[in-house]
């Protein structure tokens, strides 16, 4: 039985289930959270305000539109922001999403 879950080629990516992904708080907070770590993180790590199964789903959305990897390490799902997949199909759209603001003068 295959353990890891199937994820979108780049050549596969879709603007729309992107932009549809990160519309939701939670799921650009497990993007927000991925950037600024910078490192692979399990599930159970993240500051969410959801239930686990909430969180399950969002996980889900968030690999369907190819802005994660998932893979396991033991028992645990990984997570991994597909950065350098998301800069060939959309430049610039990450940055966008995870730099922090400029204050406005």
């Amino acid at each position: 039985m295959e353990r890891t879950p199937p994820h979108p080629e780049v050549s596969a990516f879709d603007l729309q289930l992107v932009l549809e992904a990160l519309v939701d708080p939670v799921r650009r907070s497990i993007v927000t959270q991925l950037a600024v770590t910078g490192e692979d993180r399990a599930c159970g790590t993240f500051d969410l305000p959801v239930s686990k199964s909430t969180a399950t789903h969002h996980f889900k959305v968030l690999r369907e539109a190819g802005l994660i990897r998932q893979y396991y390490v033991g028992t645990s799902r990984m997570n991994a922001l597909r950065r350098t997949d998301m800069d060939q199909a959309f430049p610039g759209l990450l940055d966008a999403l995870t730099t922090p603001r400029a204050v406005a003068r």
